[in-house]
């Protein structure tokens, strides 16, 4: 490899005006400069990219790097473009091309003005890309996200296991790997397929110090998200979700409750999803709600809490997403709900797939399992699973976890684990944590027959703890040293030389009682529930009608425009008692509570006074799932005054739901201006008689609209002006 700048230190200033490195990235690109096959294991936001980007600067010819992503590619492109003069400098090669845009790379890369070509590998794969490279001096391959190429990371592309063949066909260059997360089997995988034994192998410490892990049963999780974004309001957060109508739920929820969220999926077009992307980094929102779409190569230093909805497939996964929040070492909060019925949920999902395939899959959701029910120091168990030892005691960061902030209950498990240890070997070393649970709890299971496990000696001695205490006593053997995974075989239990050890002579050993999560559903708590569970009170209701009443007059508008029976029903299980708390009652956005709500809030509080009381402690919020995405999709495309057939056609509905949204948005305090349809639709006088007719009228009801024309509109002309009206005066 011939190089154009000699010292790295020297380039590293000319290019990027930086004086020093971080890390290990300077012997990273020295030994990579040297002609030799290098691998890079490095958290994110530890500094991979430039391992490869400057060493392609510095050398003649164009370095390729095969990257998944396509967002991704864009984003690193543009970077590079940004520290030098011309753009040609790098490209990408992709689907996202057109002819007239690959015949320019090709070009700019065959002038030899490229120095990074970022491509697919499903485009590195065809043949006449394949051959246009056979063409070009390389200067050296560099694979990112490198753990795609194993089945035992959590992305894994089949397209990725064909890289070296392909790699042999273009050109014998060095090849430089980098991944964000690889536990040791992973990092195995990958040296062997790439052909990389002999590589020199750079690996970073996977400890974030500055990282809080907290584990919550997964109960009124809608409720606890909000109250959480609502006390962190202003900082930047991400919340992902495994399904994408999930990220739209929970983002339309948190908006109608005053919050600045947006949802972000694979479902959106590219345009949508860069706008959010954009705002996200620009500080126009303050949180996204996403899948795991979002977040790959996006570099936002001052995320202050990642939060899992659900649990996600691995712990690889985990960990990177996690490792989004506070990269600018400041305040990182990491919070996770979970449920067992969750993970149940994503094992049927293996069904039907390869054994194989299934194998891996069961094995990384048992390690999610076994992370969030533990009760040991969250940061030992995650780090010892990427090959990483930790001192829960004096490792930094040791106490940010809920386990070392909040401590279970501990106990002399001596006996326990010596018990745990003997069963394992009585089976051959040959079966799971699982197995060996049932045999000490003595589990009449038509596995256990199958293997007469009634004969083994230590059927049923464990039987007066559950299974779930023996699979705990499993976890904290392997964290500690006395067993391991073998992962080759699905994570069948072998016993270490300290485990012989521990059997022959047995030493104190401290168990941690484990979490014990009770089966929960994940169901979205009621607007109109009462929190505590009460009933309406009908003496402040009746005050609280009195109160619209005496309002209507004084404003001489219609009671229904101030606040809806259902609404007032509400104020009277809530007590509410200032501005914010009313927008929470359902019906009331915070416009309607600024023009209306003082005098009821004043009533209340009186009542409140006088009577002595009780208040519910958590205010209810208002809940829009069942209308998932639709609210938002409307106020948007309204605001771009789009034909009302279009917006219904965009969420595959028909006029009428359209309407019935509407109705329900406007209802609620948000203004919608629909001028630019009823304009079209009638004329001025016309706009007049129906808006005057409900300013009058003592019900908004669209039949007695009806009857009041002798059907001189339509039910939709109504219905429009009726939106208008409530927009106008309502809100």
């Amino acid at each position: 490899m011939t190089t154009l700048i000699a010292e790295p230190k020297e380039a590293l200033e000319k290019y990027f005006g930086f004086k020093s490195f971080k890390g290990e990235q300077e012997e990273v690109i020295k030994t990579l400069l040297k002609g030799q096959d290098t691998f890079v294991i490095m958290p994110t936001g530890g500094g991979k990219s430039m391992c490869y980007q400057l060493p392609a600067l510095m050398t003649e010819g164009v370095a390729i790097v095969v990257s998944p992503l396509i967002a991704l590619m864009k984003n690193q492109v543009d970077a590079i473009r940004g520290f030098c003069e011309k753009d040609s400098v790098a490209h990408f090669l992709n689907s996202s091309l057109n002819k007239t845009e690959t015949a320019q790379v090709k070009e700019d890369v065959s002038n030899l003005e490229t120095k990074l070509l970022y491509v697919a590998p499903e485009s590195l794969t065809k043949e006449a890309n394949i051959e246009f490279l056979k063409g070009v001096k390389i200067s050296f391959m560099a694979i990112d996200e490198a753990h795609c190429i194993s089945e035992w990371g959590h992305d894994f592309r089949p397209e990725y296991r064909r890289l070296k063949e392909i790699i042999n066909q273009i050109a014998d260059v060095p090849i430089i790997a980098l991944t964000a997360t690889a536990t040791p089997k992973v990092q195995q995988d990958i040296q062997k397929n790439l052909g990389m034994k002999d590589s020199r192998v750079f690996k970073a410490s996977f400890n974030r110090d500055n990282l809080y892990y907290e584990i919550r049963p997964k109960t009124e999780v809608l409720k606890q998200i909000i109250k959480y974004v609502r006390d962190h309001e202003g900082k930047s957060g991400i919340i992902y979700c495994l399904s994408r109508k999930k990220t739209e739920e929970i983002a339309e929820t948190l908006q109608v409750n005053g919050l600045n969220a947006k949802a972000y999926h694979a479902g959106m077009d590219a345009n949508q999803r860069g706008r959010v992307q954009d705002d996200f980094l620009m500080q126009e929102v303050d949180v996204i709600v996403a899948t795991i779409a979002f977040g790959m190569g996006i570099d936002k230093p001052d995320v202050r809490f990642v939060i899992h909805n659900d649990m996600p497939k691995s712990l690889e996964s985990y960990y990177q997403e996690t490792g989004r929040a506070g990269r600018d070492g400041g305040e990182g909060n990491c919070i996770a709900f979970y449920s067992y019925k969750d993970m149940e949920k994503l094992e049927k999902f293996l069904q039907g797939k390869p054994i194989a395939e299934q194998e891996v899959g069961m094995q990384l959701i048992a390690e999610v399992v076994a992370y969030a029910e533990t009760s040991m120091c969250r940061r030992k168990f995650l780090l010892h699973y990427f090959g990483e030892e930790f001192d829960e005691m004096t490792g930094p960061g040791a106490e940010l976890c809920d386990n070392m902030r909040f401590p279970k209950e501990k106990f002399e498990g001596k006996d326990e684990m010596k018990m745990f240890l003997q069963a394992a070997e009585s089976v051959k070393e040959a079966h799971k944590a699982r197995f060996i649970s049932d045999i000490l709890v003595g589990k009449n299971s038509s596995e256990m027959k199958t293997y007469k496990m009634d004969k083994n000696p230590f059927w049923n001695k464990g039987a007066h703890k559950d299974d779930k205490f023996w699979n705990a006593v499993a976890r904290q053997g392997v964290v500690n040293g006395l067993l391991r995974k073998e992962v080759e075989t699905y994570g069948t239990l072998k016993l270490t030389v300290e485990g012989r050890e521990f059997i022959a002579s047995p030493k104190s050993f401290i168990l941690i009682k484990e979490m014990n999560f009770e089966e929960v559903d994940d169901s979205p708590v009621s607007s109109t529930t009462k929190a505590g569970g009460g009933t309406t009170d009908l003496l402040l209701f009746q005050m609280l009608k009195d109160e619209r009443k005496r309002i209507s007059k004084q404003k001489e508008l219609p009671p229904y425009v101030i606040f809806s029976e259902a609404s007032l029903e509400e104020m009277s299980m809530q007590y509410p008692l200032t501005i914010d708390e009313l927008t929470k009652v359902s019906g009331v956005g915070s416009g309607k509570a600024r023009k209306f709500g003082q005098p009821f809030l004043d009533l209340i509080k009186e009542y409140v006074d006088e009577n002595d009381i009780e208040r519910p402690n958590d205010m209810i919020f208002k809940s829009v799932v069942n209308k998932s995405g639709l609210k938002v999709h409307i106020i948007t495309t309204v605001d771009r005054k789009l034909p009302f057939e279009d917006i219904a056609k965009g969420k595959g509905k028909d006029l009428n739901e359209i309407l019935d949204e509407m109705d329900a948005i406007v209802s609620s305090g948000t203004k919608l201006n629909i001028d630019y349809h009823i304009n079209e639709i009638l004329d001025e006088d016309s706009i007049e008689d129906i808006f005057e007719y409900f300013m009058e009228a003592e019900t908004p009801d669209i039949g007695a609209a009806e009857q009041e024309f002798d059907g001189d509109f339509t039910e939709e002309e109504l219905r429009a002006v009726r939106i208008k009206f409530y927009s106008e005066v309502a809100n």
